[in-house]
């Protein structure tokens, strides 16, 4: 129907949105029946499919270095000239659906978004957005960039995950207060830029008709199922029936350690003392043991993760000039997927492979569904795919299934992957708390103010059994070092979720 639409999303690679808009443009003109809707839809979803994978390897190029000019470029180009603009054609688009009534069994949920999608829209929203893409690239790039001196060589935050977990607990400490340091040094500059955001996104809000970016986010985030008021229900529950049982985690932790008090620099180190736990000798072997655990859990999962790993769509290793976290994107024009983190050789690596390569497991198995709108089953019900690929994996990442360790270091490592599961719920519970008052107040916008609330929630869901004095600046530098905050406002209540429909998977 659209005319001529390219075979492969290299077509878009250099596009610009005036290259882009006359595609949007046939399909708003095109007549649109009952008889001709599917393969409208069709030609819609290859459309978005091309641009989606044009997008997704942009991103992924400059994740991988930040301080790569030319993929900078690349990705502004995507995220602050085309992304909005493309979210202002496709709510016409969504628009035309809506309006002809057009409801197939499957289309339902898919209906649903593009009309609470409809409402949202505002046209004077798409240069706000543009802005936001532009501050989100800012702040990847001055996070890429950040060192610390570790005993005389340069190393990212990230690589002083390994010495949290010595038996010194001088060495420890040294790595903590190293971790944090930067985003001490740097707290009134993350600030100030997160203080633009906070002024682009409620003024989304308000264009959008709602009273502030809270209420706005839950509906722009499909959340047809549960509400704000649910979301403080989990976290009272969170605060009455999980924070005592990691009280009595603690308590165990503090006594297998033999200390009088636990310090934030206890939490990662084996409470009996033995030596960490390291997973594999390089990346290749990391890559090669997971594909190995993964076929005792499904024997195509092992065929889907080499297929990734054979076309380079693996960037597993931490380094500098790389961004923060990991994730999982899709190219679905290849139907294929593709995983970004930032492994230093620890078991939380192990962990961090699993949940990612669990998305791109669904990716494979939702690649031929014919509509790229019906893939994403939502974000809530993605991270249990994650959440789940954990689990479903432990069994196997002993050396006789080939995979990490030892029967007795796997044991080890099984233990944590439950104990941090009950321990989580109260870092999601602050998390999501923190921005449910942050967006609803004025003071949301005071640095200072955010600041004492982050510690006041730190307080009321983590309990007092790890003593934190002297320590306000890194306890409050921890909100900074979350990529979410910046990056992805409320994404986080989706992983207690998840959480919840993992641990019953």
């Amino acid at each position: 129907m659209v005319t001529v639409l390219p075979g492969s999303a290299d077509a878009f690679q250099n596009a610009s949105w005036s290259d882009l808009l006359p595609f949007y443009e046939e399909l708003a003109a095109w007549p649109l029946d009952r008889d001709n809707v599917e393969s409208w839809l069709q030609d819609w979803s290859t459309l978005e499919s091309l641009i989606g994978e044009a997008t997704a390897l942009a991103n992924f190029a400059y994740a991988r270095n930040t301080a790569d000019s030319k993929a900078e470029e690349a990705q502004l180009r995507f995220s602050s000239e085309i992304a909005p603009r493309a979210e202002e054609q496709r709510t016409k688009l969504q628009e035309r659906l809506v309006k002809l009534g057009y409801v197939r069994a499957g289309l339902e949920t898919t209906v649903q978004r593009f009309r609470n999608q409809m409402e949202l829209f505002s046209p004077a929203n798409v240069p706000l957005q543009t802005e936001l893409a532009k501050l989100s690239t800012e702040w990847a790039k001055v996070i890429g960039a950040m060192t610390v001196d570790w005993e005389g060589q340069e190393m990212t935050p990230a690589r002083m995950a390994p010495f949290l977990e010595d038996n010194d607990p001088q060495v420890r400490e040294r790595a903590f207060r190293r971790m944090y340091e930067p985003y001490i040094e740097q707290r009134d500059a993350l600030a100030n830029l997160f203080d633009r955001m906070y002024d682009l996104r409620q003024a989304v809000a308000k264009n959008a008709g709602h009273e502030n970016y809270r209420d706005y986010a839950h509906l722009e985030k499909n959340r047809f199922d549960y509400t704000p008021d649910d979301c403080f229900r989990f976290h009272e529950a969170v605060e009455q029936a999980v924070l005592p049982a990691v009280k009595r985690l603690q308590e165990r932790r503090r006594s297998h350690l033999g200390v009088d008090q636990l310090r934030p620099w206890d939490q990662l180190v084996d409470p009996k003392g033995r030596a960490p736990l390291r997973p594999y000798a390089d990346v290749n072997d990391f890559i090669q043991h997971a594909g190995d655990v993964f076929s005792h859990v499904q024997p195509d999962f092992r065929r889907d993760f080499e297929t990734m790993a054979n076309a380079g769509l693996l960037d597993l290793d931490n380094r500098k000039g790389k961004a923060p976290g990991g994730f999982c994107d899709s190219l679905p024009v290849r139907k294929l997927p593709l995983i970004f983190m930032n492994a230093v050789n620890v078991d939380d690596d192990v962990r961090t492979l699993l949940h990612e390569a669990g998305h791109s497991f669904h990716v494979f198995e939702t690649a031929d569904l014919p509509l790229l709108f019906e893939r994403h089953p939502g974000a809530e019900m993605a991270e249990v795919a994650s959440m789940s690929m954990e689990l479903l994996a432990a069994p196997y990442i002993d050396r006789e299934h080939g995979g990490f360790y030892s029967d007795a270091d796997a044991v080890r490592s099984r233990r944590w992957l439950l104990e941090r599961a009950v321990i989580f719920f109260t870092h999601c519970a602050s998390v999501d708390a923190f921005q449910q008052w942050m967006y609803t107040t004025p003071e949301g916008r005071d640095a200072d103010a955010r600041d004492r609330k982050w510690l006041e929630l730190r307080r009321r869901f983590e309990g007092d059994s790890v003593n934190w004095s002297g320590l306000d600046a890194e306890r409050i530098a921890r909100w900074y070092y979350q990529p979410h905050f910046f990056e992805f406002p409320f994404y986080y209540i989706e992983y207690g979720i998840a959480q919840l429909g993992a641990l019953q998977v």
